[in-house]
């Protein structure tokens, strides 16, 4: 693992341990409150906790600078929200009802898996052998944790509902990796805002009756924690590996959760649960070690984003405090060919005709 990456691995892993725990908290909450309700309280309270940030750095003036959104960024965003803000949620808080929360714990890693195949396939993500080995892993597990030979069809369809729902938050991410180099606060709030506000209006229109004060705080609290500051670290470790590598990571989640699934539910897991657990383990540990050096060529292109100039790909000149002072603005990358260990961040999406390990 080369220095470069720690800090982004570390933003994937807490991001990953937060969001974990969501899934046995929710269950809990469900006694209370209705699946799209707690869907809307989830992601205001992911909007509003992060909103009250964005307003104390307004406040203090110690916002630091990143690049803000444009209208071009709008579709990305507006997509993000529908897919991974509204109808994710409600699927998993609809199937949580009827899946055991270590399982859908465990479950909540196919959204790394989603994300990297969707990134491979769609986005031309380089991803190479070990990462599609830790790939296989988790989808291998995926499978074992879905079937129930209880059921005629040979699969629990509310385990298929948390797939279906990380199969949309696989989309969530790699549209927002399109936008990740710009303010991920912004981003964020205004992801779970609107999120929020559009699952409010479905369950008024569904007539979902209010809960106490108490749980509607709880519920807020949750989301800002879960939802709200979890995605705002996802999108800076993206920054840094990429969308596959760093959901890859995300998928340390399921090991909050399965903790407090044990601990709050006692229930005890079958022992198809255990060898996923491994299985879903050993990939995220292949990711994790993955090394990925070549020579490649950055052609000239311009975009804005926060940088600083002692990272080996901006050597343009302005004045500056010093080369480690972090700033934003719109800038040239010139055409440069060299070696070194990367990721496919933003600026390491070249193609990759062999595709390289």
């Amino acid at each position: 693992m080369k220095s470069n990456r720690i800090i982004p691995i570390i933003q994937a892993l807490l991001a990953a341990f937060l969001f974990g725990a969501s899934a046995p908290l929710s269950k809990l909450l469900l006694a209370e409150v209705s699946p799209v309700l707690l869907a809307a309280f989830l992601y205001l309270g992911s909007g509003l906790g992060l909103l009250c940030v964005i307003l104390v750095e307004k406040v203090t003036n110690h916002k630091p600078r990143e690049a803000r959104l444009t209208r071009s960024d709008l579709p990305w965003l507006g997509g993000a929200i529908l897919a991974g803000g509204v109808i994710a949620p409600i699927f998993l808080l609809i199937s949580l009802r009827q899946t055991p929360a270590a399982t859908a714990s465990l479950l909540l890693n196919f959204e790394g898996v989603a994300t990297t195949l969707i990134a491979a396939l769609v986005f031309k993500e380089a991803i190479g052998r070990q990462a599609w080995w830790a790939i296989g892993l988790i989808t291998l597990a995926s499978i074992l944790l879905s079937t129930d030979f209880t059921n005629n069809w040979g699969v629990s369809l509310s385990a298929l509902g948390v797939l279906a729902a990380c199969i949309l938050w696989g989309v969530d991410n790699n549209l927002i990796r399109n936008i990740s180099a710009k303010d991920p606060l912004v981003i964020v709030t205004l992801k779970g805002l609107g999120a929020g506000l559009v699952s409010l209006i479905i369950a008024f229109a569904l007539g979902n009756p209010f809960p106490s004060l108490g749980i509607t705080v709880l519920a807020m609290l949750l989301g800002s924690l879960s939802y709200g500051l979890s995605i705002f670290l996802f999108i800076f470790a993206m920054r840094g590996l990429g969308a596959g590598r760093t959901s890859a990571l995300f998928g340390t989640a399921p090991l909050a959760g399965i903790f407090l699934s044990l601990v709050i539910f006692r229930q005890i897991p079958g022992i198809f649960f255990f060898i996923a657990l491994v299985a879903m383990a050993s990939g995220a540990y292949i990711l994790f070690m993955e090394d990925h050096e070549h020579g490649h060529i950055h052609k000239n292109f311009i975009h804005d984003h926060r940088h600083t100039h002692n990272d080996g790909h901006h050597e343009h000149e302005h004045v500056v405090l010093s080369a480690r002072q972090s700033h934003s603005h719109v800038h040239t990358h010139d055409f440069l060919e060299h070696i070194h260990d990367h990721a496919p961040d933003i600026h390491h999406r070249h193609s990759h005709p062999s595709n390289p390990s």
